[in-house]
């Protein structure tokens, strides 16, 4: 197992390098950071577990096909979102045999149940009723709040992979921290009321 941390930026880049000069290792580390997260993007999408990590697979294999070019992408993290975002919504297009006009407002997000330490320090009982509140945010808002929060990604990046402004992003993310906290602040005192930007 590989302990670099691929969410700093040059670290990303050297790997992307790496990978460019046909080192299979570089690949793997770039496969196991990022295969977990992005299989539960496609699932939010599509809601099919098997298709999910196919269409996954699909990504890193092109990325391993097109590798020479890969020291040409800036944003990394943001060019496996979105691909992984187009292969979902071309999976439903297939599926369907319609048009997706808007396909963020009918996605259901279902929040992966893994116990960080922050959670781990939240009661059972708050925490189920974050959760609550999370369930209940407008789909377009809780992928979001999702991306942000539980992937980890900046506005920017979010902006991108999701065709909207940062504004947006941010707006959405203040409704969701603001209907969350209205939830939970009466067992939880210390919930943030506004989100903190991450550009």
């Amino acid at each position: 197992m590989n302990s670099a941390d691929l969410s700093d930026e040059q670290t990303l880049r050297r790997i992307q390098e790496q990978i460019a000069a046909g080192d299979q290792r570089a690949f793997r580390q770039l496969f196991d950071h990022f295969a977990e997260k992005l299989c539960g993007f496609a699932f939010s999408i599509i809601k099919n577990k098997e298709a999910a990590m196919e269409i996954v697979d699909e990504v890193f294999v092109k990325c391993w096909k097109q590798r020479t070019g890969m020291p040409a992408i800036r944003q990394m993290r943001t060019y496996l979102y979105t691909a992984t975002k187009n292969a979902s919504l071309n999976y439903l297009s297939a599926r369907a045999h319609l048009q997706v006009t808007d396909p963020f407002d009918f996605i259901n997000i279902q929040l992966q149940d893994e116990a960080s330490p922050e959670q781990q320090m939240i009661t059972a009982e708050i925490f189920n009723k974050i959760r609550a509140a999370v369930d209940e945010l407008p789909p377009r808002c809780k992928m979001i709040f999702k991306l942000v929060r539980e992937d980890n990604l900046k506005y920017r990046e979010v902006a991108e992979i999701l065709n909207l402004s940062v504004n947006t992003v941010d707006a959405q993310m203040v409704i969701a921290v603001k209907r969350i906290s209205e939830k939970v602040k009466a067992h939880f005192d210390c919930f943030p009321k506004v989100a903190l930007k991450k550009n």
